[in-house]
């Protein structure tokens, strides 16, 4: 989730609206002095509260708009995984697939990920000594596949060499 806080004008919020053809629902809290609103757009959904702040002799507002970029659960990618690989996996694979697989997607949608090289070899190197005994070529590589496009990541991209 994204969180920014800024300042704006009630017309601006409007004419926004009407321009970008944005569906704007109100909430208003009288006892809390808090106006709160949600704006809609195609992209996104964004939740702004307002609040007039009168400690001072001058009147402020204070917006602040979340989004919800949320990144896909564990479950959501051990199912994506399932979905493109659907043949049985055997048990003594699958267990450390699934433990890999875990800790995998924990790093990959981390904020502060970025695809390196030495990482991608690293990972190859060990999936390669897993399955080294895995009873299909064909099998292996297709669970390779599956693993990395379930990820959202590009397989290719983890076989290139230097």
């Amino acid at each position: 989730m994204t969180a920014v806080t800024t300042t704006l004008s009630f017309s601006a919020v409007s004419q926004s609206s009407n321009e970008r053809n944005t569906f704007v629902s109100s909430l208003v809290s009288r006892n809390l002095g808090f106006e709160g609103f949600r704006l809609q757009s195609s992209f996104a959904c964004h939740y702004v509260g307002v609040k007039a702040s009168s400690s001072t002799s001058r009147t402020a507002i204070h917006c602040m708009s979340t989004s919800n970029d949320a990144p896909p659960t564990v479950s959501e990618t051990k199912s994506n995984f399932l979905k493109v690989y659907k043949r049985p996996i055997p048990s003594i694979y699958n267990t450390v697939l699934q433990e890999l697989i875990v800790q995998q997607h924990l790093m990959r949608y981390k904020k502060t990920y970025l695809y390196d090289p030495v990482f991608g070899l690293g990972f190859v190197t060990v999936y390669d000594q897993l399955m080294e005994g895995y009873p299909s070529d064909e099998d292996r590589e297709a669970i390779f596949q599956a693993y990395i496009k379930a990820l959202k990541e590009d397989p290719e991209q983890y076989r290139l060499v230097f």
